[in-house]
């Protein structure tokens, strides 16, 4: 049993990767926590209990993070999923609300009292994780491995010229967490552009594989808009999902490396994750995932809607 807690900014390609990870067999997800970024904070918590519901977490617990990132005011990107987050979809009123809790408390008592049993997977700013860090610097070596979607290690960013919007909604937490001991692992934005594009055959296939399928779908009407007259795909990507799915089966990486990234904070690059590729460069600090297989991952993604066993 593969067991996650998950940091989320709940928007449209999160809630994806919520589903993958809650209908995915020898999975289980330990705690939701919410932060702000895609959406406001507690846009963000609606939209996360919202699926959890639908996909059958009702009994994961999920706590409120910081609204706003360490030092910079919030600049959401309700502008790629729409003002809810979710492209404006249909969508039922959550049957709960959430737990009583700090998002930053929840993450270091699970770290202290449960070491090395969870997976922590990190889908929006990486703002709870750091203010965690400046009271346990040592929070990530306390569990298995770190998951991060983050970073467009080609240089091409989606936000910014070389900033992915998660590095730069709140690049002074993505540096503290850059430079913490423990295992990390990056799948950055160039990966999801290249290997987990929804073509149009793609969301055919979604919708015909039950009513999650086209949650699926529906959710993401305007990050497919803003990829085809933005970004230039043939479809939407899917970056929040895509790490997900490393998160869950590593062996699904092709190519990654070992390598020292330091973040962007001056406005020039902002954002930006830099790999420091010369002789003698400081150690690395994390692994950074270049190439996924893309078949594999969007056979996880089918079955996870499905709800194959």
């Amino acid at each position: 049993m593969r067991s996650l807690v998950i940091d989320t900014d709940t928007a449209s390609d999160d809630a994806v990767a919520l589903v993958i990870a809650l209908r995915t067999p020898g999975v289980r997800v330990r705690a939701v926590t919410t932060v702000a970024g895609n959406v406001p904070v507690d846009q963000g918590t609606r939209n996360a209990l919202i699926t959890l519901d639908l996909a059958g977490g009702h009994d994961v617990p999920v706590y409120v993070g910081l609204g706003s990132p360490l030092l910079r005011p919030l600049e959401t990107a309700q502008f790629v999923h729409g003002q809810d987050g979710m492209g404006g979809a249909t969508l039922p009123e959550p049957t709960r609300g959430a737990d009583a809790g700090h998002a930053v408390d929840v993450l270091r008592q699970i770290a202290a009292d449960e070491p090395g049993e969870h997976v922590l997977v990190t889908l929006g700013p990486l703002s709870n994780i750091a203010a965690a860090l400046l009271i346990d610097p040592d929070l990530l070596t306390k569990f298995e491995h770190t998951y991060l979607m983050l970073g467009a290690f080609d240089g091409v960013g989606n936000v910014h010229a070389v900033g992915e919007y998660n590095a730069w909604a709140d690049p002074e937490a993505a540096a503290i967490v850059m430079a913490a001991p423990g295992h990390k692992t990056c799948i950055g934005w160039d990966v999801s552009r290249r290997y987990a594009v929804v073509h149009p055959a793609d969301q055919e296939a979604l919708v015909a594989a039950g009513p999650l399928g086209r949650f699926s779908v529906d959710i993401n009407r305007s990050v497919d808009d803003f990829c085809r007259t933005v970004s230039g795909l043939d479809g939407y990507d899917l970056p929040d999902p895509v790490a997900m799915a490393v998160a869950i089966d590593p062996s699904i990486v092709v190519r990654s490396a070992a390598q020292h990234v330091t973040v962007g904070r001056d406005e020039a690059g902002r954002g930006g994750t830099f790999v420091d590729h010369r002789l003698g460069a400081a150690a690395a600090n994390t692994v950074v995932a270049s190439e996924v297989d893309p078949a594999r991952f969007m056979a996880m993604l089918l079955a996870a809607c499905r709800g194959d066993d």
